[in-house]
Parts: structure tokens; C-alpha cells; sequence
């Protein structure tokens, strides 16, 4: 189901969690939960991976995450302020000890003037530490938007290990 090497950064993921004791959420918009899904997709992979989340909705985004309205009104879904929001919401909300969230427009609709198809936010919250969250606008179709965010999210909980 998943290319080669997002399977083996998977496995190294898992791995290197395994051995330094830590859990993982997920808390995915756009990708409708395919970072779970390469994580799980890994035989053993119960140990590591607590929970996930795919809040596609704002609703979902606020009842399960606790992303305020009020971000998701003045920002929109796809924004740093709910990006962070959505990460500190999985962590909050679940056993993990980092969570990494993803929200974005993969298109082919949904973009505006100052948010093209590609524009994707994520964060990673870990217990104890600062919540990291980037911005990146993917070139391509809906599958390549999917496809880059499912990578640079699991890259971004690799380097929530430090």
C-alpha cells in the first residue's frame, strides 16, 4: 500500500520510539489519516502508536481536538495557530508523549488568493517541550499534496526526538 521508503522511515520511526519510550497520536485534516496508516501499516507497531485522530470537519476539529472556534474562525482550518492547536489537542486528548498534526487544502478546489492547493501546516507537540509547526506549499495534484505531507509529517516526528 505504501512505497518503500515511507515504509522503512516508518519502521525507523518506530524504532527509534520503541527505544526511547515514547507514544504517538496523530492528528490529521487533509491527509484523512494516512500518517496512522504508514505508522500501523508496520507489524508491532501497537506498542508505539497510541491513537489517532482525523478531524476533517471544524466541528471535529473542536470537539476532539479542543481547537478553539475562535482560531478556526480568524485563521481557518488550515493555519498555524490550528495546526499547533490540533497537535497540543491529540497530546492533550490521548496517552501519547508526542503528537503530530497535519491541515491542509490538497485541492483540487478549496484554495483562495492567500491559500493556494498545496498549502499545508503542521505541528508537533511533545510533553515537557515547545510545539513545533511549519508551513509548506506542495507542487502537484491532490494525490502528490497527500503523498509530500504524509512524508514531511513522519520527518517531522523524527525530529520531535531531538
Amino acid at each position: 500500500m505504501f512505497s518503500q521508503p515511507i515504509r522503512q522511515t516508518a519502521t525507523d520511526l518506530l524504532e527509534r520510539y520503541r527505544r526511547a519510550g515514547l507514544r504517538i497520536a496523530t492528528a490529521e485534516s487533509c491527509t484523512g489519516g494516512l500518517v496512522a496508516a504508514a505508522l500501523t501499516a508496520i507489524a508491532g507497531s501497537s506498542d508505539v502508536v497510541e491513537r489517532g485522530f482525523v478531524t476533517y470537519t471544524n466541528d471535529a476539529k473542536e470537539q476532539q481536538l479542543g481547537v478553539p472556534r475562535l482560531a478556526l474562525l480568524a485563521y481557518g482550518a488550515v493555519s498555524e495557530p490550528v495546526a499547533r492547536a490540533m497537535a497540543e489537542g491529540a497530546l492533550r486528548e490521548s496517552l501519547a508523549d508526542v503528537a503530530v498534526s497535519v491541515t491542509g487544502i490538497a485541492g483540487p478546489g478549496g484554495a483562495t488568493a492567500d491559500k493556494p492547493v498545496g498549502l499545508v501546516h503542521f505541528g508537533a507537540a511533545r510533553r515537557g517541550h515547545a510545539t513545533l509547526v511549519e508551513r509548506h506549499v506542495f507542487p502537484g495534484d491532490r494525490d502528490a499534496v497527500r503523498a509530500a505531507a504524509l512524508a514531511t509529517a513522519l520527518a517531522l516526528l523524527g525530529r520531535s526526538l531531538g
